[in-house]
């Protein structure tokens, strides 16, 4: 899928004005925002339900995994569906249905055990949405603009997930958690009413998703994911960089009170600094990512990432910390943006769901398995330590992908000059 054609002499667009000047594409970037905003909104109404009604930490941790990674664990079926159906209709479906769950959260305020079950759906929806908004993306952009455009995403996304705990702050006074259930769910209509507006994008014509059964088509995308070279080094790399690193939020937290002997407000600032550099990042990209190669881009943001975190273990003070975690952030922002793209370009059309739903769903048990092993890298040593192992882990993952996709891409050119004499005569 590499969207429409257009012309070479063409200027590149900045995410603002590619917003302006591409209805779709905007519409589409619209309901990511507000679908995320809603989830960031709900999840803080629901932990306040559940540790108000449960007075169980327990009870916290299993709603964050019945939210967070249970669905990963889908991500084959749920990227399979992006494939099989009119992403649009996927998108939208998606969305009614969390929605719906939401709604009947607010309305009944169930037991934990049927409030688990609800966020299950409703979660397993949003693993739905996420690889399909992801597929879009190609098909309502022309070529030339993805960088800017997942640059665009990225920021959006991000800004929404920002913006919900401030929006359930300020609104529980006033509405309960009833009432910012409630607007949750209108979040998800109106995210769906905004995707109505987009043109239809249906499973490309002789795909295999359309024939047999959902379950075949997932062990497809899986197989499809493994035997493809230059797809199967991004998949495994960006694990391998999110199963060093993503112990960080929890190191920082240790790093600032126990290292530092910091307050609140410190420990506030360090995990906010990976949110500034993230937005920076996005910025940055959306108006100069153009200028970098997407495989180039690709390795920067897994190697500032993970240096990021390397420094930040070696840190004297806070405030050098803070300045390392907001370096740390525009590697993130690399590492969404080029993995994206390179994806976009090099996956087939009719595979790009399957392919974006493994990926994200891997990323998911990756940062779990992190926060099992980081934990115990952390009671038996220090945050300092583990995030010295966390950075180190990375940067040498980092390594190893760079020389595997240079590998692959270049055998991926090769195989394109041979097929070119062939495809003449």
């Amino acid at each position: 899928m590499t969207g429409p054609a257009i012309d070479a002499g063409e200027p590149t667009l900045s995410g603002l004005r590619l917003l302006r000047h591409n209805p779709a594409f905007r519409a589409l970037w619209s309901a990511r925002v507000i679908s995320y905003a809603g989830d960031s909104l709900s999840l803080v109404a629901l932990i306040f339900h559940v540790a108000n009604s449960t007075g169980q930490a327990f009870a916290i941790a299993v709603l964050l995994l019945v939210g967070d990674f249970a669905p990963a664990l889908l991500g084959p079926l749920t990227g399979a569906l992006s494939d099989r159906f009119d992403l649009r209709r996927v998108m939208i479906t998606a969305e009614l249905v969390q929605g719906a769950m939401v709604l009947l959260i607010a309305v009944l305020l169930p037991p934990l055990p049927v409030l688990l079950a609800l966020v299950a759906v409703r979660a397993i929806a949003g693993q739905v949405f996420q690889p399909a908004s992801r597929a879009a993306v190609p098909a309502l952009v022309p070529d030339r603009h993805l960088e800017t455009a997942n640059s665009a995403v990225g920021f959006g996304t991000n800004g929404g997930e920002a913006l919900g705990p401030l929006l359930a702050a300020a609104l529980f006074p006033l509405l309960g958690v009833r009432g910012v259930l409630l607007v949750d769910a209108v979040s998800f209509l109106l995210s769906a009413a905004l995707l109505a507006t987009l043109p239809r994008m249906p499973a490309p014509a002789g795909g295999d998703a359309a024939r047999g059964s959902l379950l075949r088509d997932a062990r497809t995308g899986l197989g499809y994911l493994w035997s493809t070279p230059v797809v199967r080094v991004v998949a495994l790399g960006f694990c391998a960089v999110v199963a060093f690193n993503g112990v960080d939020d929890v190191a920082l937290v240790l790093l600032a009170t126990e290292t530092f002997h910091a307050g609140p407000s410190a420990v506030g600032l360090l995990l906010g600094a990976v949110g500034l550099g993230l937005f920076v990042g996005y910025l940055l990209l959306g108006r100069y990512g153009m200028r970098a190669s997407t495989a180039g881009l690709l390795i920067a943001g897994f190697a500032i990432s993970s240096v990021g975190n390397l420094l930040t273990g070696l840190a004297w003070a806070v405030g050098a910390a803070i300045v390392m975690q907001a370096v740390r952030g525009l590697g993130i922002a690399a590492m969404d943006v080029a993995s994206s793209t390179l994806l976009q370009r090099v996956v087939p059309e009719a595979m790009l769901g399957r392919v974006f739903g493994n990926l994200y769903g891997a990323i998911g048990i990756a940062a779990a398995l992190s926060y099992l092993g980081g934990a115990q890298l952390l009671d038996a040593t220090s945050a300092p330590t583990t995030l010295l192992v966390a950075g180190a882990g990375g940067t040498l993952a980092t390594a190893v992908t760079a020389w595997a996709l240079r590998r692959s891409l270049n055998r991926m050119d090769r195989s394109s000059r041979l097929a070119e004499p062939e495809q003449r005569t």
